[in-house]
């Protein structure tokens, strides 16, 4: 009964990874690294990872949104189905047509599945593209005055690891969130007072941001894509919160001033 999970080096991957290895189950962890090797661009990896698998945690690096994804994730859940692949959980972008084109190929393979859709995560604070321009103190981005309730990874991971794991999960659709709405401003006031400093969001034009990704480290054409998500998602389709960490676990989502403050030394100069 092994479970593969998809980008299981990577922010979700890795921690669902975790919480089904302590509860015993056999897992394989799919990553350009790993043995044997999995790469969403490279097709030819694909059949060994899938073989003897039962279950698949998919999630698409960079984003559902990007425009492979959905060839992408046609073409891998088609042959995880022939590999005899019993169940998928999928790992989603809430609000994103593109995304929704992927699900219904999950929904519609024939085998168990669950879609785990997620508002953008607090960890990309830690983790991600913002955590270095957060200890500079300065989060500068093309994010509009919108606010979005960002939700913690390890929720996601809770949710994702019981889908894989448990029965109750079948055919199910969570939308996670955090329990609140909160602007980039907003975050940067959360994260000043987590770090006892002066953080501060400016908004910048698209142009802008991507120049500076790219400075960071950040392929141009993956800051291409993070920008198009900042100026076209972060609309206010998002500007709502719902409950699918409770319906999942039975317990409320953490709040961003909670996982600020639990992380305030990853942001220290």
């Amino acid at each position: 009964m092994t479970t593969l999970i998809l980008g299981g080096t990577g922010k979700t991957g890795r921690r669902v990874a975790d919480r089904l290895t302590a509860l015993g189950l056999p897992v394989r962890i799919g990553s350009r690294s790993s043995v044997p090797a999995f790469a969403w661009e490279d097709r030819s990896t694909w059949p060994q990872a899938l073989d003897g698998v039962s279950a698949v945690y998919v999630s698409y690096y960079p984003d559902l949104a990007f425009p492979a994804a959905y060839d992408d994730v046609k073409a891998f859940t088609e042959l995880a189905v022939k590999s005899g692949v019993r169940r998928l959980v999928l790992l989603s972008g809430r609000g994103e047509p593109e995304a929704q084109a992927s699900e219904r190929t999950v929904q519609e393979s024939g085998v168990e599945w669950t879609i785990v859709r997620c508002s953008w995560f607090m960890q990309n604070f830690t983790e991600g593209f913002i955590a270095e321009p957060v200890r500079e103190g300065v989060i500068a981005l093309p994010a509009p005055d919108v606010p979005e309730p960002f939700v913690d990874v390890d929720d996601i991971a809770d949710v994702a690891a019981a889908a894989l794991s448990e029965d109750g999960h079948v055919g199910k659709l969570y939308e996670l969130t955090g329990p609140r709405l909160l602007t980039f401003a907003q975050v940067a006031d959360e994260l000043s007072k987590a770090t006892g400093r002066r953080i501060q969001f400016v908004r910048v034009p698209a142009e802008e941001y991507i120049d500076g990704a790219v400075t960071h480290g950040v392929p141009r054409e993956e800051a291409e894509g993070l920008s198009l998500l900042f100026t076209e998602i972060l609309d206010g389709r998002n500007a709502s919160v719902t409950d699918g960490v409770r319906q999942a676990l039975g317990r409320p989502a953490r709040d961003f001033a909670d996982f600020a403050r639990a992380n305030a030394p990853v942001w220290a100069r």
